[in-house]
């Protein structure tokens, strides 16, 4: 059984759109749990086994997945959807490279942009937005994708920052579009509708 700890409006939102793209959000078990969000506000949840308390969260009979684009190829692996490429996909390795780059460089990035954080090591190691927006620039100046012409889990992942924090969204006119094809999908819509009737319930 796939069970999947859940915070409305969080993270792991994306991973509730995810499961509606490949139709298998039936297939898993959606546990609401109680949160700390900015600000402090709330308490952890004795309910949700994650070791700091954070979603989203992946339990499948024990295994254990944390972390957003695990999970995201955890599932797409698990339910062969056209979401994610499959072993023998020769678009399999850009598809990785995509899920890694988001949790390894872009969420870095953008939330130093929010605190403000200015220092070598941390250019260094990570580089800035500039790079990130060239290197979405470049490669959706050939393509309506990130891996052609089917929008795809790395889609769905790499845009999630742009959704949540417009403002930093580049002007560039192919990232501006692609960020306009992405969230005019209706899983987007229903993904919004879902987590509003958890806010209502609870609220």
């Amino acid at each position: 059984m796939l069970t999947l700890y859940h915070g409305a409006n969080t993270r792991s939102s994306r991973i509730i759109q995810l499961l509606i793209e490949m139709d298998v959000l039936d297939r898993v078990d959606v546990r609401t749990v109680g949160l700390v969000r900015q600000g402090n506000v709330g308490a952890p949840d004795p309910a949700n086994p994650h070791p700091e308390g954070k979603v989203p969260f992946l339990d499948h009979d024990g295994t254990l997945i944390r972390e957003s684009n695990a999970i995201v190829q955890y599932l797409t692996d698990h339910f062969a959807s056209p979401m994610g490429m499959q072993i023998g996909d020769a678009r399999r390795g850009s598809y990785l490279s995509w899920l890694a780059y988001y949790g390894n460089v872009v969420e870095p990035v953008l939330i130093g942009l929010v605190a403000e954080i200015d220092h070598p090591v941390f250019h260094i190691t990570f580089r800035g937005p500039q790079e990130i927006y060239t290197h979405l620039g470049e490669t959706l100046s050939e393509r309506p994708f990130l891996l052609g012409d089917d929008f795809t889990a790395a889609d769905l992942i790499m845009v999630s920052p742009f959704q949540f924090m417009p403002d930093f969204a580049p002007d560039i006119p192919q990232v501006k579009e692609w960020i306009d094809r992405c969230l005019a999908r209706p899983s987007v819509k229903a993904m919004k509708e879902y987590d509003a009737n958890l806010m209502e319930a609870v609220g």
